[in-house]
């Protein structure tokens, strides 16, 4: 089957592992079964697999790709939960310290086919075309549990997104206007914080700009670069949110900010199952679709990796696959 995979790791020039050729057919261990891939996008975690980001060489070849929708054995349109938990795991997904994403341990996305636990299946809606479906399961479930479930940013707050134009930026701009929340986000190109008043936000600066107040949450996923801004931003009693930290650890800290003006720190990382049920019943029920910059097949997915490596796009880069 045709496969997109890392077949080296290159930490500077992370393009250079990447090859698109064929792979062998998934066989599902029991409890798993296959998706025949329909649409299939593309996340930072792909080019960080590149460079070797929990992915050591011993596991290479390694098929990319987190996110997916498609077909399962039955013929029923489905969306994958793109975690994987270890069978005894109770509760929340994402708090098991023996979790992956698919294409960490086992075969990823951008195939032909993937393999997958049968309890990581949900019912994809008719609403939804393959291509939308397939933008959700991470950069979009990663903003919706910023937002809703870690942050618990109430409609009527005001949040600032560091960056305008990643799937996690576009997912938090157009979920928090969708929710009633006012968003104002950073972005280094005039045209690109125009997009964002597109998509949603309320407001749009430069990055480290002087804002007219300061905001109820900042939603942090830069790190280095933005974190003196991010605290800076926030009003007393206010919340920061990350859920990556692009350019780096912060430092310093501002530990004296933190605790002088009781701020509120916190981690987020991607998303549970039940998380995504209500993501996409959002994204239903309030005619809610992700930002796609580019859909290309899949056969050409070096020119998508090369527009994210670039910080040229604007939303979701997605794969589709033809019907066979």
């Amino acid at each position: 089957m045709l496969a997109v995979f890392a077949a080296a790791i290159d930490r500077d020039d992370p393009l250079q592992g990447l090859r698109i050729d064929d792979r062998p057919d998934p066989e599902p261990p029991d409890g798993w079964t296959t998706v025949t891939v329909k649409a299939a996008s593309l996340n930072h975690h792909d080019l960080w697999s590149l460079r070797g980001v929990g992915l050591p060489e011993d596991r290479l070849p390694m098929i990319l790709g987190c996110d997916a929708a498609g077909l399962d054995e039955e013929g029923n349109e489905v969306i994958i939960h793109s975690v994987i938990n270890d069978p005894s795991w109770q509760g929340d997904e994402t708090l098991d310290p023996r979790r992956s994403l698919l294409s960490e341990r086992f075969q990823g996305t951008f195939a032909e086919k993937v393999a997958v636990p049968k309890r990581n299946l949900l019912p994809k809606p008719s609403e939804l075309s393959f291509e939308q479906a397939a933008c959700l399961p991470t950069a979009w479930l990663t903003a919706y549990r910023m937002l809703f479930s870690r942050g618990r940013v109430p409609p009527g707050a005001t949040i600032l997104v560091q960056g305008a134009t990643g799937g996690v930026a576009t997912a938090l701009t157009v979920l928090g206007s969708a929710a009633g929340i006012r968003v104002w986000v950073t972005g280094r190109s005039e045209e690109k914080r125009a997009k964002a008043i597109e998509l949603g936000a309320d407001q749009a600066f430069e990055p480290g700009a002087r804002l007219p107040e300061r905001v109820d949450a900042v939603m942090e996923t830069t790190g280095k670069a933005t974190w003196g801004h991010s605290m800076r931003a926030l009003k007393p009693g206010g919340t920061i949110v990350i859920s990556g930290a692009t350019t780096g650890d912060a430092s310093p800290a501002e530990l004296s900010r933190i605790f002088f003006l009781q701020l509120s720190v916190i981690g987020s990382t991607m998303g549970t199952r039940e998380e995504l049920e209500r993501l996409i019943r959002l994204c239903v029920d309030k005619d809610v679709r992700p930002a796609i910059h580019a859909t290309l097949p899949l056969a050409d997915a070096r020119s998508g990796f090369e527009t994210m490596l670039e910080g040229e796009s604007f939303g979701k880069i997605v794969f589709t696959l033809p019907d066979s």
